[in-house]
């Protein structure tokens, strides 16, 4: 009898990238506990299963040993009647050229419990990605889909008539598609797109016509592809998305208009397209800023260099708390102190109200937008978002204030207290938490770190850069030394503070924001991504 317990889930991954995976299926993923998975599906939906999660590869390569389909069958099958959560990933949509069937078929035989998740068809997702609309109220009022596998079987007289055509699994045979197309009487002039890798930084389009895109293409690898052909490609420079990047950062130059015999150059809509960006990180903390790096073609690998977590005695904090009415500012530059100040200030029977009378000063913006979670506004925010600049340009005289700074416990910032203390002002610093090195470096990290596979790596502070040189010392041995992952690996800080740091134990710095912000850094990466990189972009 099968085991009840286990279920296996068609899932359609995608055109690529995970963040255009649908909810259902990035729930899913985590609770995997085997995953098998097709060769087009991109490396880093594979970290999105649990570490322990058995991961079986059954792509399909040309030229080269695969799986069989009735050996597929078989292990979804297999596992299922263990009482496994299996996950059968397929690139794309499963009910779009994904072989569902046989499978399907195979479980129902077997009384294997089963779900299929859709996912985006690359023959959707492709042509939307590369900025061509499949329909248009003049140039195309429909559009066709196949696969390009048995072209000689395909009513060619009855497509060539339709305005719009979106092939998949094409690209060997576009001499074929072309000289059919023509036979039939499209003109030699109709706009053709080729996509390849749709969805994933290593995205490249090609835009010709049928009648010189045959001699452009020689020698080309064009695998996997996505091929448009109609009208609608030529919308495509009006409507590609890297005309937004071309319009802010005008150094870049401007697109070509398609000619009667324009030069094949495939071309990125994102300025970090095919660059993998490791960013170091507190365990725990949000992705935004992984999203907004995928967000413009970067692959991200997230390796958390800190953890964060209360001072090892609340001691001086509740001591504090107990007199606010005694300080005169609460000085607060991160959101951790952020977080929890105000989650002790509660666990003491206090709200904000306690603060009536306190003056607030903040160092950057994410951690003003911490403090109004709690209905606060700073009374002052130093310019440059730099807690070093705090003092000089203090609003008020610090002679006789006494100051409350909840901190790391560990130190920091002993240039503002110094300086604070130079100007007569009484400052009584408190643990409000603890930062500390993890243990490990998640698996994906080690092997692009190891493999030389990353092209940046992002310190958002000097902790990150220290606990990464101590987090690869006690991985790769006591006698590694953190510089040799980095040739050739551009080295990207928040501001000057963390690029001292790096300087001190890397010797250089390659990239640093202008603005001192995660923001500010995603813009500098950008820059450097559209070759204008360096100091401050």
């Amino acid at each position: 009898m099968p085991n009840n317990k286990g279920k296996v889930y068609l899932v359609g991954a995608g055109p690529g990238d995970v963040a255009y995976l649908t909810v259902k299926a990035y729930n899913l993923l985590a609770t995997a506990e085997v995953l098998v998975y097709d060769a087009l599906v991109d490396a880093q939906l594979l970290q999105c299963v649990a570490p322990d999660c058995l991961k079986v590869d059954v792509g399909k390569r040309g030229g080269k040993p695969s799986t069989s389909q009735a050996q597929i069958n078989q292990l979804l099958v297999n596992y299922c009647q263990k009482g496994k959560q299996v996950i059968r990933l397929k690139s794309g949509d499963p009910f779009v050229f994904g072989r569902c069937t046989s499978e399907i078929e195979a479980m129902m035989a077997s009384g294997c419990d089963f779900e299929v998740i859709p996912g985006i068809s690359s023959a959707l997702a492709a042509p939307l990605l590369a900025g061509i609309p499949l329909t248009d109220p003049v140039l195309s009022r429909c559009f066709a889909v196949f696969t390009a596998h048995e072209v000689e079987a395909l009513d060619w007289e009855a497509l060539s008539r339709l305005e719009t055509l979106v092939i998949l699994m094409g690209g060997q045979h576009v001499g074929e598609i072309v000289h059919q197309l023509l036979r039939y009487g499209r003109s030699h002039l109709t706009p053709i797109a080729i996509i390849r890798w749709a969805g994933t930084p290593q995205q490249q389009i090609w835009t010709a016509e049928l009648g010189n895109i045959c001699q452009q293409i020689t020698g080309l690898s064009l695998s996997p592809v996505v091929i448009v052909i109609g009208e609608v490609v030529g919308l495509r420079k009006y409507l590609q998305p890297e005309n937004i990047y071309r319009e802010r950062y005008a150094s870049i130059p401007k697109a070509q208009p398609m000619s009667t015999n324009p030069p094949l150059s495939p071309s990125s809509p994102l300025p970090l397209a095919g660059k993998t960006i490791l960013v170091t990180r507190s365990v725990g903390q949000s992705n935004q800023f992984s999203n907004r790096l995928m967000a413009i073609g970067a692959t991200v690998i997230e390796m958390p260099t800190l953890e964060i977590g209360p001072p090892s005695s609340w001691e001086n904090l509740d001591n504090a708390i107990a007199s606010l009415s005694n300080f005169h500012w609460l000085i607060l530059t991160s959101t951790n102190g952020v977080d929890y100040f105000f989650a002790r200030l509660i666990a003491q029977g206090k709200d904000s109200r306690a603060l009536a009378g306190i003056k607030i000063a903040v160092v950057g913006e994410k951690t003003a937008q911490s403090l109004k979670q709690y209905s606060l506004q700073p009374d002052f925010i130093p310019p440059n978002f730099v807690a070093d600049s705090l003092v000089e340009n203090f609003p008020e005289e610090l002679s006789g204030k006494k100051i409350l700074f909840p901190r790391v416990e560990s130190g920091g910032r002993e240039v503002l207290v110094k300086e604070l203390t130079a100007k007569k002002a009484e400052v009584i610093e408190v643990a409000a938490y603890q930062s500390c090195c993890p243990t490990s470096i998640p698996p994906a990290a080690q092997l692009a770190l190891q493999n030389h596979k990353v092209d940046v790596i992002t310190f958002a502070s000097s902790k990150t850069v220290q606990f990464f040189c101590q987090l690869t010392k006690n991985i790769f041995g006591s006698n590694s030394n953190s510089s040799q992952f980095l040739d050739g690996v551009c080295i990207a800080s928040i501001g000057p503070q963390t690029s001292q740091t790096c300087y001190s134990l890397f010797g250089r710095v390659d990239v640093e924001a202008q603005e001192y912000t995660l923001d500010g850094l995603t813009e500098a990466l950008i820059l450097w991504g559209m070759g204008n990189g360096g100091m401050g972009g």
